[in-house]
């Protein structure tokens, strides 16, 4: 094998390895954000906290559309105050202006981040795509709470304010729901 030849087989080598390392940067990445909170990344439980705290703190909640997305989408109530590992509840509210049937999907994260760790989702609406009907209005729940664990880490510890943000996108239409969609057109037409 000559120079040149294997100058070319090792830059190809290169070039198949980064494209496979960015592939897998994104799964990679986002797995360990929701294992550790980092990112700001909340943690997810089915059950409450077994500790509450006398001591509060604030959690606030925002609402915001990635560009393109036809709904409105806010929280109801803009904060709330709560005893750390005490189980809050707070909803979303989304609104479809539309004609048309429109699926969206809602990224989150957790600020400051070092509370992210400790920032726990029981249920959320986040966790399943959400499909509004033309002119549909729905309120969507969260429920979650701070774990104790918060007051003893050498971060966070000094957190008084969480805020929780979503972002809502513009999916493409699961199939059901685009058949249901097709139906409807069909119907009125």
């Amino acid at each position: 094998m000559d120079g040149k030849t294997k100058t070319v087989l090792q830059t190809a080598g290169v070039v198949v390895l980064m494209g496979g390392l960015a592939w897998a940067s994104v799964p990679f990445y986002d797995w360990f954000c929701r294992v550790t909170g980092f990112g700001g990344v909340p943690q997810v439980n089915d059950t409450a906290a077994n500790e509450v705290l006398e001591k509060t703190i604030k959690v606030r909640f925002d609402g915001s559309i990635h560009a393109g997305m036809p709904w409105e989408f806010k929280p109801v109530v803009r904060e709330m105050e709560l005893k750390i590992g005490e189980t809050g509840l707070a909803f979303y509210e989304a609104y479809n202006p539309t004609d048309r049937v429109v699926a969206g999907s809602a990224a989150y994260n957790v600020t400051p981040y070092e509370a992210g760790g400790f920032f726990t989702k029981i249920q959320c609406f986040c966790f399943e795509e959400q499909v509004l009907q033309p002119g549909e209005r729905v309120q969507m729940p969260v429920t979650f709470y701070v774990d104790p664990a918060i007051v003893e880490d050498r971060d966070a510890k000094y957190v008084h304010t969480i805020t929780l943000s979503y972002t809502f996108y513009e999916i493409d239409l699961p199939e059901q729901a685009a058949g249901l969609a097709t139906e409807a057109v069909k119907q009125v037409n």
